[in-house]
């Protein structure tokens, strides 16, 4: 099994023992199931584009900085011009958890994007109990079919959808209904990155729907040119979380590029 199959695998393993304790009912009478999601539709015309993230680690990169606390970074990010964060909330491989979200809802105005691998409605009705507004659907562990249905329920609880894609044949998974494209720069089987890649895809996505270049922006130059490439957001951690203070990376690198 490549990476992307052995994660799928054991988050299968993970929802299993998850439903055995919490049941979904018990997840909509949590504290934040109610509240009224942000929109990262909105905040990426009227902020600076970016999607800041919270990372501990990866499976491509080791840990990456684990000694700083959730809410300082997100804050810093908030303050500094973020459209929205992302927390990874995946344990064994990213070394996140739901409390790395809930720490942080009340003290944020911004969007946050919970980044797992979504395969079952169950996750739904935790994102949305933790506080999220924003899921993340990877095309390449579900089909067409699975999207459109994962779409429909995160629209029904409130939640926007970001798709990402990495292959010209993930194209089909697109319905008019995703709120927002992610084009992943680095493939999720080999972890390579290819900026131009990622350009030809966007140019072949259908018209009108935001689009976001998703990892492997390691420079201002990088994000320059996926900007003048026409991208409307930018996803990224690594390069903020890799500095002993992710959120001075976030404010000097706002002030070096033209949003």
């Amino acid at each position: 099994m490549n990476i992307l199959d052995t994660i799928i695998h054991r988050k299968k393993e993970e929802l299993a023992f998850s439903k055995s304790k919490v049941s979904v009912q018990q997840l909509k009478d949590s504290e934040f199931f109610g509240r009224k999601s942000f929109s990262l539709k909105e905040t990426l015309k009227t902020k600076s584009g970016i999607i800041a993230e919270f990372k501990r680690q990866s499976p491509s990169k080791g840990v990456i900085n684990n000694k700083v606390p959730p809410l300082d970074v997100v804050s810093a990010y908030e303050q500094s011009g973020a459209s929205a964060v992302s927390v990874l909330t995946d344990r064994d491989f990213f070394g996140g958890s739901f409390s790395d979200i809930l720490s942080i809802r009340n003290h944020i105005q911004i969007p946050v994007l919970r980044k797992d691998f979504m395969v079952d409605e169950y996750q739904f009705y935790e994102a949305k109990s933790i506080g999220a507004d924003v899921i993340l659907l990877i095309a390449a562990c579900l089909s067409p079919q699975q999207v459109q249905e994962f779409t429909a329920l995160s629209h029904e609880l409130g939640l926007e959808v970001l798709l990402e894609i990495h292959s010209e044949e993930e194209l089909k998974h697109i319905n008019p209904d995703v709120d927002l494209a992610g084009i992943n720069n680095r493939n999720l089987k080999d972890f390579k990155v290819d900026l131009r890649h990622s350009v030809d895809l966007k140019n072949r996505l259908p018209e009108g729907i935001l689009s976001v270049a998703e990892s492997g922006i390691y420079s201002e130059e990088d994000f320059i040119y996926l900007k003048k490439k026409g991208f409307d957001g930018f996803l990224m951690g690594e390069y903020f979380m890799k500095d002993e203070n992710p959120g001075n990376k976030f404010k000097e690198f706002i002030s070096n590029v033209t949003i």
